[in-house]
């Protein structure tokens, strides 16, 4: 198999842009190299794979289908308030829910009817909704003819969400004597820019203040905290460890996360269960975290984006361990395939370091928040830092008409009540079980080693190519790889030679000569050929080496 075509220092070059970026970079080779070698055009030869972007190929289909008879329900309640040719009102609170009954009862065909009662049922019967009120939030929502009220999140979806997170991220075990609160943000992206912004408007950090990040570690995390707006100092809790077989763990060994104890950190970005490598952090580095803030560094703040968390059995997160310190980061898109969506929510338990901090500031600091957020309250002061990232995240002067879309937060909340039920539970063990049959094809078809992990969420994997060579042939030949070829190099051979696209570990923070593989987003048997085609490349440079 012939070499790339690309020089070496053309690779260099290509390898300084983000991951994301340098994807666009394999697709046109990969989509060139599709082409008819004959010069008929557009006649591909061979598929592109593109395992670059996790956006999931699965769809939860039973909660959409209950949006959408809800949206019928809505419009005829807009229509009994008034009656013309496109033209119908607001819907009313009183007799709602009879009405919903009835809606049900007479129309037993319509797709979706069904899972919708169970959902309003199991709603009432779980937070003691009051049925009118409950169901005049999901119809006049789905219809969208108000405001957010309240911009944060509206009331029930709240509760429900909090329950949702409670299940799936707090391992049914929420803290004692907490209580969550949420905002309804636009994707888990607009959660990270949200945070970012908020603490920095507040003074909880300022620029060039050092903060950690646990990588690797999804990019904007890398990227975010370098622009010159935040220029922060960041310290890097590598996970390095390795088994005695030399295959990379991706664990954090217990003197990286120790890096965490020095009162100069004022803040810790962690994604978990981690992208790329896609495993929940073991209960020891939590533990050790959680002794840390008890211990050595009570005002440590903790951002944790646990989106891909229903991939692990028994998910626990920081903020469950941690309530006081921590933002918790939480989107729909991946379980539910809903990344068009933008569904996403951001928690900080009531009792919480960053208001306690707030409350610290001195005189001249609170007159400065004062006056940022003093058309908002009589007592500005008082606005809690999670009802000022509302404001914020319309520059203050339009908090009034802030918040989430009312039917962005119906589907969050219909798939937060899909999930308590039996189906939903049915659903989450069946995505499962897809990422992990794709990742067992494309070891097979790469023959390479992970290490066993009950904590492997699998919608991700990554590989260590060096560390592979390493084991497999030596250190020599690891020596010959780094001496002779970019880091990047296999995945320029993989774009070129295969239309194979994957994203270089070395841009998320990972080892330079690691790959990140979605397991989300292609056929299950694509893997199989991807990890194939891995192999060849590998082997490639195995007989160069020995060539030489």
């Amino acid at each position: 198999m012939p070499k790339t075509t690309l020089s070496r220092e053309e690779i260099r070059s290509f390898a300084q842009l983000s991951p994301f970026e340098l994807k666009d970079k394999f697709i046109q080779i990969a989509t060139e190299a599709q082409r008819d070698k004959s010069g008929q055009k557009g006649k591909a030869t061979r598929a592109m794979l593109n395992a670059g972007r996790g956006n999931p190929n699965w769809v939860a289909t039973g909660p959409r289908e209950a949006y959408h008879a809800l949206g019928y329900f809505a419009i005829s309640e807009s229509r009994r308030v008034w009656t013309a040719d496109n033209l119908g009102g607001m819907p009313e609170e009183a007799g709602c829910a009879e009405r919903f009954e009835y809606f049900v009862r007479t129309n037993p065909g319509l797709p979706g009817i069904e899972l919708l009662k169970a959902c309003v049922d199991l709603a009432v019967k779980r937070f003691g909704f009051l049925p009118d009120a409950f169901v005049h939030e999901l119809a006049d929502s789905s219809i969208g003819d108000n405001y957010p009220v309240p911009d944060r999140i509206l009331r029930h979806t709240e509760q429900i969400v909090r329950g949702y997170l409670a299940d799936e991220m707090f391992d049914h075990r929420p803290p004692e004597g907490q209580t969550l609160s949420l905002f309804a943000t636009e994707g888990g992206t607009a959660a990270m820019c949200y945070i970012f912004d908020s603490l920095m408007k507040n003074g909880i950090l300022e620029k060039g203040d050092r903060i950690a990040l646990m990588v690797p570690v999804f990019t904007p995390y890398l990227e975010i905290p370098e622009l010159d707006t935040y220029g922060f100092d960041i310290v890097h809790v590598q996970a390095s460890l390795f088994t005695e077989t030399g295959v990379r763990q991706w664990r954090y060994p217990t003197e990286e996360v120790e890096k965490l104890a020095d009162p100069s950190v004022k803040l810790v970005c962690c994604v978990n269960p981690s992208n790329p490598p896609s495993l929940a952090l073991s209960t020891r580095v939590s533990d050790q975290i959680v002794s840390i803030v008890a211990e050595r560094n009570p005002d440590l703040i903790v951002v944790t984006d646990d989106v891909y968390g229903t991939f692990v059995e028994g998910f626990r997160s920081l903020a469950a361990d941690l309530p006081r310190n921590t933002l918790l980061v939480y989107s729909y898109s991946k379980h539910y395939g809903a990344t068009g969506w933008r569904l996403g929510v951001i928690g900080l338990h009531d009792d919480n370091v960053i208001d306690a901090m707030l409350a610290r500031q001195s005189p001249e600091q609170k007159a400065r928040l004062d006056k940022r957020y003093g058309t908002l309250s009589l007592e500005p002061g008082k606005i809690r830092f999670i009802d000022r990232l509302v404001a914020d995240s319309r520059q203050v002067a339009l908090n009034h008409t802030a918040g989430l879309s009312l039917p962005q937060q119906v589907m969050m909340a219909l798939f937060s009540l899909f999930d308590m039920l039996d189906e939903g539970q049915e659903y989450k063990h069946r995505i499962r079980a897809i990422v992990r049959q794709r990742l067992d094809l494309l070891l097979e078809g790469v023959h390479m080693k992970i290490s066993e992990d009950p904590k492997r969420a699998a919608y991700y994997v990554e590989l260590d190519l060096l560390a592979e060579a390493e084991r497999v042939h030596g250190k020599e030949f690891a020596g010959f790889l780094e001496r002779n070829y970019e880091p990047v190099d296999p995945l320029f051979r993989l774009a070129e030679q295969t239309s194979v696209v994957l994203l270089n570990g070395g841009g998320f923070d990972g080892p330079e000569w690691s790959v990140r593989v979605s397991l989300a987003n292609l056929d299950d048997l694509d893997y199989l050929k991807i990890g194939h085609h891995l192999r060849v490349i590998f082997d490639e440079y195995a007989r160069e080496w020995r060539a030489g």
